[in-house]
C-alpha cells in the first residue's frame, strides 16, 4: 500500500490561519511572520496539491470548494490536538506546587523538612520562592505569612505560634565572662532585624514586653535578612532575637544557646494561607495542613 506523504506542517498552519482570518495580513500577525510568509507557503501547498485552494479575486479571501474540505478537515484535526496539549499543559500544572515564604522561614524551618516533604508529596514537583506577600507572588499556591492569621480572601492553617526569645552563640557568652542578666543586655552587641512592614518584635519592642528600660541608644547592628543575621550570630558577633521553631537545629546542637530565659509571647505567628474556597481534599489544602502537623514533628 503505497503511504501518502503529507504537505509541510509549517504550510498547512499558515493555510488555516489564512482561512480562519480571511487575510494573510492577519494570519501573518497570529503566527508572528510577515505576510510574504504566509503567501509563500500558501502558495507552496497550493503547489503541492495542484488545486487552488483560496479565490483571491476579492477580499477578505474566500475558501474555494476543494480549500474548505480542507480546511474543515484540518480544522477538526487541530482541535482535537489543541485539546490534547492542553489536557497535558494542565496535567503538569497540577503536579507543580510553589511555597512562597520569607527567606528565613524557608531556610531554617522548611528546608530541615524537604525530605519529609518529598516524600509526603512524592507525585509534585515543589517550587520554594522567596517572598511571604500574596500580591508580589501571585503564581505561588501557598503563601507562608507572618501575623495574626486574619487575612481576607485566604484560610489561614496555623504552623507555629510566636515565642521570641534571645539567643547568642557559645564564642560570644564566652567573652562576656558570666551570662548576663536582662539590665545588661541593653549594653551589648544586638543584631536588629529591619521590617519594613513592622510586623516582627525588634529589641525596643521585646525589651519593653520584658519591663526592662531600655537605654536611647542600642549598640545595635540592622539586617534586613534573618539569614545573615543568623549567621552574624553563629559567629559570635552579638545577641540575636530567636523566634521559637526556627532555630531549633542550632539550639539542639549549641551552635547558639539561649542567654536569657525570658520570652515574650503573642497570639501571631507563621501560617500556610490559600485561597478560600479551595476544597479541603486538593492537594494545595493537604499541603497546607502537612506544614502545621509538621511543626510538632522530629525534623527529618
Amino acid at each position: 500500500m503505497m503511504q501518502t506523504v503529507l504537505p509541510s506542517f509549517g504550510d498547512l498552519l499558515a493555510f488555516d490561519a489564512a482561512a480562519r482570518h480571511g487575510s494573510f495580513t492577519r494570519a501573518a500577525r497570529d503566527l508572528n511572520v510577515s505576510q510574504p510568509a504566509v503567501s509563500r507557503r500558501v502558495a507552496a501547498l497550493e503547489a503541492d496539491l495542484g488545486v487552488t485552494l483560496f479565490g483571491r479575486e476579492t477580499k477578505p479571501l474566500h475558501l474555494t470548494p476543494t480549500g474548505q474540505t480542507l480546511f474543515d478537515v484540518l480544522r477538526s484535526s487541530l482541535s482535537r490536538l489543541e485539546t490534547a496539549i492542553a489536557e497535558i499543559r494542565r496535567v503538569q500544572e497540577e503536579r507543580k506546587l510553589t511555597i512562597a515564604a520569607a527567606p528565613g522561614f524557608l531556610t531554617y524551618w522548611l528546608l530541615p523538612r524537604l525530605s519529609a516533604l518529598t516524600a509526603g508529596f512524592p507525585d509534585q514537583e515543589l517550587r520554594l520562592l522567596t517572598g511571604d506577600q500574596r500580591q508580589d507572588l501571585p503564581e505561588a499556591d501557598i503563601h507562608v505569612r507572618f501575623g495574626d492569621g486574619d487575612w481576607p480572601g485566604v484560610t489561614a492553617v496555623k504552623i507555629l505560634g510566636e515565642e521570641v526569645f534571645a539567643v547568642c552563640s557559645p564564642l560570644f557568652l564566652s567573652r562576656q565572662g558570666t551570662k548576663p542578666d536582662l539590665s545588661r543586655l541593653t549594653t551589648l552587641r544586638l543584631l536588629q532585624l529591619s521590617d519594613r512592614l513592622d510586623r516582627n518584635y525588634d529589641w525596643q519592642h521585646w525589651f519593653r514586653a520584658v519591663g526592662i528600660d531600655i537605654p536611647r541608644k542600642l549598640n545595635a547592628i540592622v539586617f534586613d535578612d534573618y539569614s545573615l543575621l543568623v549567621s552574624a550570630a553563629l559567629a559570635g558577633e552579638g545577641i540575636a532575637l530567636c523566634w521559637s521553631g526556627l532555630l531549633d537545629q542550632h539550639l539542639k546542637t549549641g551552635a547558639l544557646v539561649r542567654i536569657s530565659d525570658e520570652a515574650v509571647t503573642s497570639d501571631r505567628g507563621y501560617f500556610a494561607t490559600f485561597p478560600t474556597g479551595t476544597t479541603e481534599d486538593s492537594v494545595i489544602s493537604r499541603l497546607a495542613h502537612w506544614l502545621a502537623q509538621s511543626a510538632t514533628s522530629p525534623e527529618a
